[in-house]
């Protein structure tokens, strides 16, 4: 395994215990504890600028003008298709769903949700986050609608 490889193990297996609280447990004192302060975002940040510190050429491309016709389409996808740039991206992508997942699991918090709907948009808030985000915007939407 080289450093890249580390790096994205490291950073999907970050998220998985504060995941797993919000999941199993997101009403428990410790689960709110665990995710009222940065630490739940704050592994994979450290993990994406350790990997720009490794490569920071791949950054300093995506901010020289360029005149090709492809323009800064081509320099992402050739940033993007490199070991680094995929690993950046998906330490990214973690961080930013893990921060929507918690402001899901807080909103539900806050509104009470129905245990499932909040299991349902805090699962998928970390696999798919659109869908997380869907999940609760429509059935938090119509439970407060309802209560009105």
């Amino acid at each position: 395994m080289d450093i890249y490889e580390i790096c994205f193990v490291l950073s999907t297996l970050w998220v998985g215990p504060f995941w797993f609280a919000m999941l199993i447990n997101p009403y428990q004192e410790k689960t709110k504890k665990l995710l009222k302060g940065p630490w739940f975002y704050l592994g994979p940040i450290i993990i994406w600028f350790f990997l720009m510190c490794l490569n920071p050429e791949g950054l300093i491309e995506l901010t020289t003008p360029t005149s090709e016709e492809g323009g800064i389409l081509d320099l992402l996808s050739s940033a993007l298709s490199t070991r680094a740039g995929v690993t950046a991206t998906w330490v990214h992508m973690v961080a930013g769903d893990f921060f929507a997942t918690r402001w899901i699991w807080k909103k539900c918090i806050e509104h009470n949700a129905n245990k499932w709907i909040m299991r349902l948009s805090i699962f998928f808030g970390v696999m798919l986050m659109p869908v997380g985000l869907g999940i609760y915007t429509i059935f938090i939407s119509k439970s407060k609608n309802r209560k009105s």
